[in-house]
């Protein structure tokens, strides 16, 4: 990723203003330069609105090989999750690898330049550790690198069903069987120049409570959690435990800055106040919680209690971080039949910017000298977003715009996606349907 490249932006989004006529200098990964320039000269062109880079902040790569095979007949996320355990219990380090390859090239292809990887499928099928018993996170953080995107593994403890309840079979996998071997196995992950490493704790279901603090403590990057995605998962945990997992969470050290909530969808008035007064971070997942009929989560009530909010595609019932910002706006106008909770400046900030902080990455989400290089741009002249003032960039972008406008994916100052073709994997459509159907053998 080496290397010195200028590129000339015909519209680029500068902290929260349209500027025409950009140049960016970009040097062994980062922006050297930004300024204004009529005239591209020499420079890389890049035609339409360049943002920056859009960081996916919840994924699980393997449930892409869902898509449209779980929206047959009804159910809820439970039966949802007995179809994702059939796919979970084919993959294998090569078919992970193939398959989050393929989905980490569409992300790029999307605009996407960090990924955040809610890891857990870590063992064979039993529960059997591989020789090398990180194979399946080396195989996540090698389908990064080959896609071109950056990857945030966030390494998961998941040891129980249940409160209280073994791992199911289909559970054996994703088990350490305790804490301490969950700990010894994720340390032994070490980052890049292409890789952070954090940790997760899947669940209150899935950890514990007296695991918790292990878990927030074993490793020094970002600490991710599911949070109350479901109903039951509150009044399993209030059977429990006599509290709500916010606040089981909070009374064993897991909130904080570096911790980021995922979903967060079921909370109390005192869940929200403890979220926001600990400064803990909230990703929502709009198309994934509404796919799986999840409910709309307190997103401009954590907000504005202190949680900064970043985006993920968790299951990939699509990959679109455009539509994932405009879906925030667009369920909170739902729930209040009034508009304008957010401006398109703070959506997109959501979906790059304060993304890219909950994955470690603080120096991306910025078009700005010492930023990490990485940007993407969106096209102004397709039908769908044709005919919008240049000035009204980010509005264009959140509320017209979709995965299908964006050509240009740069990340570290490299081009990975160029006039929308994938310059590493090339044929992604068929990366993508190779891999799935080798899951269905």
């Amino acid at each position: 990723m080496k290397g010195t490249t200028t590129y000339w932006a015909e519209h680029a989004w500068l902290n929260g203003t349209v500027e025409p006529g950009v140049t960016i200098d970009t040097a062994d990964g980062r922006i050297t330069a930004v300024r204004p320039e009529t005239e591209a000269g020499g420079a890389v062109r890049l035609r339409g609105l360049t943002i920056p880079g859009l960081a996916n902040a919840h994924s699980h790569a393997f449930h892409r090989a869902l898509r449209a095979t779980v929206q047959v007949g009804s159910g809820t996320f439970w039966t949802w999750r007995e179809v994702m355990y059939g796919v979970a219990e084919r993959l294998d380090p090569d078919t992970y690898f193939a398959l989050a390859r393929a989905v980490y090239a569409e992300m790029a292809l999307a605009g996407i330049t960090s990924v955040g990887e809610f890891h857990y499928v870590h063992h064979a099928p039993g529960g059997t550790p591989y020789g090398d018993a990180n194979a399946m996170g080396h195989a996540l953080i090698a389908a990064a690198a080959e896609a071109g995107i950056r990857i945030t593994l966030l390494d998961t403890a998941y040891l129980s069903s249940g409160f209280g309840e073994p791992p199911s079979h289909h559970q054996l996998r994703f088990s350490d069987g305790t804490v301490e071997a969950w700990a010894e196995r994720a340390t032994a992950l070490k980052p890049d120049a292409n890789t952070r490493i954090g940790a997760a704790i899947h669940s209150v279901r899935a950890v514990p409570a007296d695991a918790l603090g292990t878990v927030a403590t074993a490793i020094e990057g970002p600490l991710h959690v599911h949070l109350s995605e479901q109903t039951a998962e509150n009044d399993a945990c209030r059977a429990a435990h006599a509290v709500t997992p916010t606040r089981l969470l909070s009374e064993r050290g897991v909130l904080g800055p570096r911790t980021t909530a995922v979903h967060a969808t079921h909370l109390t008035g005192e869940d929200i106040g403890l979220l926001g007064g600990s400064s803990t971070g909230v990703c929502m997942c709009p198309t994934t919680e509404r796919d799986l009929a999840d409910g709309i989560g307190p997103a401009k009530r954590v907000q504005d209690a202190g949680s900064p909010l970043s985006l993920g595609s968790d299951s990939h019932a699509v990959i679109d971080l455009l539509e994932e910002a405009r879906a925030l706006e667009l369920n909170e106008r739902l729930r209040t039949r009034t508009r304008g909770h957010w401006t398109a400046a703070q959506l997109l900030r959501a979906a790059s910017e304060d993304g890219h902080a909950a994955l470690g990455w603080e120096e991306a989400g910025r078009i700005e000298p010492g930023s990490l290089a990485d940007f993407t741009t969106i096209a102004l002249d397709s039908a769908r977003t044709t005919g919008a003032l240049p000035r009204l960039g980010a509005e264009t972008a959140v509320f017209a715009a979709s995965n299908a406008d964006v050509r240009h994916t740069i990340v570290a100052g490299r081009h990975v996606v160029r006039d929308g073709e994938h310059t590493l994997v090339g044929d992604v459509p068929g990366a993508l349907s190779a891999a799935i159907a080798a899951l269905r053998v």
